[in-house]
């Protein structure tokens, strides 16, 4: 019998990735949400259901609908500044949704027959004073998103609902008719139209091509695989130097890009300075394999090319 597992969010860049995973993998029968009509470039194979996750009847109706065997919850408001401004908003997608799911589960199944609920997190859950992070490093967000983030990894936790923590960090890549940006894409885009940009030099990171996120993803729940593990990219740097590397790989003008501290670039939310994540464990555990950002940025390209 095939997995039968649910993927919230698919509209998104995440969520698409999944779709185009999931549906070629015979071990698992797919069914795929996000609010408002199907918007994947594949759109067969699987079920599409429409759901708003902040509505808890709506999470409920489809969980007791379709009994998955594994819930795969991508869906989130991920615009940190967003979440500064609207902090109920926030809670609403990204702490009651979860609580909504949790509730349904507890609802819908015998206490041995639980779901796999693999949820995706970040490291913005994490204060930015020290990086790369392992799993056992202590959160301390300075956001309402990473608290938002870092609520919604507790109350999986107070569960008996066996669970698998993603924490990520910085995803970036592109789908075909995609219209949301992400970092790369933005330096892409505006040296592209000759604007100049102004990159932070003081945040570090460990980007995170989206292939490898769904990869870890579905490693995870092809292994049933349980507790926290953090999905990311190998190489740690900072924002500026990501910036110029994605220069050089697609002949774009350097000098268009000014450096500048994050006291100078305005923003409604606090960014933790240092984060990045080591993922040793993901390796040795799941048999995580993520690409290095040169090779992130060549399969970019070849993407770019192929959807012209």
């Amino acid at each position: 019998m095939p997995t039968k597992i649910l993927i919230t969010g698919s509209n998104g860049l995440l969520g698409q990735k999944l779709i185009q995973l999931f549906v070629k993998e015979k071990d698992f029968e797919l069914i795929a949400s996000s609010k408002g009509e199907n918007r994947s470039i594949i759109q067969s194979g699987y079920i599409y259901e429409n759901l708003d996750i902040t509505n808890e009847t709506e999470v409920s109706a489809i969980i007791k609908k379709h009994q998955p065997d594994c819930i795969l919850h991508a869906a989130a408001m991920t615009n940190v500044d967003a979440c500064e401004l609207d902090p109920l908003a926030c809670k609403n997608n990204n702490i009651d949704a979860v609580q909504y799911f949790m509730n349904a589960i507890s609802e819908c199944y015998s206490p041995s027959h639980l779901p796999h609920f693999i949820y995706i997190s970040t490291d913005f859950i994490f204060d930015g004073t020290k990086g790369p992070l392992d799993e056992k490093d202590q959160p301390n967000p300075i956001s309402i998103y990473g608290q938002s983030k870092y609520e919604a990894e507790k109350i999986i936790q107070q569960t008996q609902i066996p669970y698998a923590i993603l924490r990520t960090v910085l995803v970036f890549g592109i789908n075909e008719g995609a219209a949301r940006s992400n970092v790369v894409l933005w330096v892409k885009n505006n040296l592209e139209a000759n604007k100049t940009i102004n990159v932070v030099n003081d945040q570090y990171r460990t980007p995170t091509l989206v292939e490898d996120l769904a990869q870890g993803c579905y490693l995870t729940a092809k292994k049933k695989a349980l507790g926290i593990y953090n999905i990311a990219g190998p190489d740690m740097m900072h924002i500026y130097d990501l910036a110029l590397q994605v220069a050089h790989h697609f002949k774009l003008n350097v000098e268009l890009i000014q450096r500048a501290s994050s006291e100078g670039i305005k923003q409604p939310a606090k960014r933790p300075p240092i984060t990045g994540f080591i993922i040793e464990k993901a390796i040795k555990e799941l048999g995580y394999r993520p690409h290095t950002f040169r090779e992130a940025l060549v399969l970019i390209d070849q993407q770019i090319k192929t959807f012209k």
